[in-house]
């Protein structure tokens, strides 16, 4: 894991910000984003969605999508939509239809695999210029407050490589323990200052210094108790989590509340397929090889035409 991708990992350069103008805090969260980030006022997009809806229908995105796309030079590799909803279009989630264009038949069967991902796991640095698709993520705007730590936390994440932990939790819930043969080698890397350590619990509690936490529950408790550090990555395997405002299974809103820099969740029932959520080794090794929170999170899903990408897209404490 020595050999860094830094040169080609995203700069704020290559981001848009598409803001709500009829959402007061999608127009203050997004102006503060633009400066913490020194994003050039040519990079933001202003645009109209009315009555924050949770779910847009086939033709509402496809008109959302040409106004963002009309106004976006060729040097933008990804995009960052500030709001919290509407966070799907039909079943699949806003940021992998923007991505990857609408699956729309999944929605017949939303249990069967769904269209690949050309960008996973893959090495290159320009998706726009190499696979003809936009990156693309939610930043959360439910709290102007709580949305100015994330982007505090990710600016911060920036500075220093830390002494981390990255947690793969293996839980009580068999059905969503999917991805436990695939988490990475339980040790240290002294290059970077990461142990990486595995637990056999519903629950990790009281720990600090996490940059990578991993599991599979429908809720997971205790993470009042925890310390997660600037630009740590959190999610967990189940079927709703990127329902963001609902409350039928934790929402993967709550990472970032406690602390978390970028999450990801599904917002229909996906079943478990490892494939349909991060594959925690591709996630590690793409975040410790100098990526950004939004490419390492895209790099490790093979399908991810149901699950949100959600956070503060630049965060990259490994880039160098």
């Amino acid at each position: 894991m020595a050999s860094a991708t830094d040169s080609g990992a995203l700069r704020a350069s290559q981001l848009a910000l598409v803001i709500n103008d009829d959402d007061p805090l999608s127009v203050e969260i997004g102006e503060y984003y633009r400066n913490a980030r020194a994003v050039p006022e040519q990079n933001v997009v202003h645009v109209r969605i009315p009555n924050r809806p949770r779910r847009l229908n086939a033709e509402q995105f496809r008109q959302l999508k040409e106004q963002i796309d009309a106004k976006l030079s060729p040097q933008i590799q990804a995009v960052l939509m500030v709001w919290t909803a509407p966070y799907a279009v039909e079943c699949n989630a806003i940021t992998a239809a923007y991505t990857l264009g609408l699956d729309a038949a999944l929605c017949q069967k939303p249990c069967a695999p769904s269209k690949p991902s050309p960008y996973f796991n893959a090495t290159g640095g320009q998706p726009f210029k190499e696979h003809g698709m936009r990156l693309s993520m939610l930043l959360p705007t439910e709290s102007v407050a709580a949305a100015k730590a994330l982007i505090e936390r990710g600016v911060a994440s920036g500075f220093s490589v830390p002494t981390a932990n990255a947690w793969y939790l293996t839980t009580s819930e068999t059905a969503r323990n999917s991805r436990a043969p695939l988490f990475p080698r339980a040790g240290q890397l002294p290059a970077r200052k990461l142990t990486i350590r595995h637990l056999q619990a519903d629950s990790l509690e009281g720990q600090s210094d996490i940059i990578i936490y991993q599991t599979g529950m429908a809720r997971v408790a205790k993470l009042d108790t925890l310390r997660f550090l600037p630009g740590a990555l959190a999610d967990h395997l189940t079927s709703t989590g990127g329902d963001l405002l609902s409350d039928s299974q934790m929402s993967s809103l709550r990472w970032l509340d406690a602390g978390a820099t970028a999450s990801y969740g599904t917002v229909t029932e996906p079943c478990n397929y490892w494939q349909k959520f991060p594959q925690p080794t591709v996630l590690l090794r793409q975040y410790l090889l100098g990526n950004t929170a939004i490419e390492a999170y895209w790099k490790s899903v093979a399908w991810p035409a149901q699950g949100v990408f959600i956070g503060e897209p630049l965060a990259a404490p490994y880039r160098r």
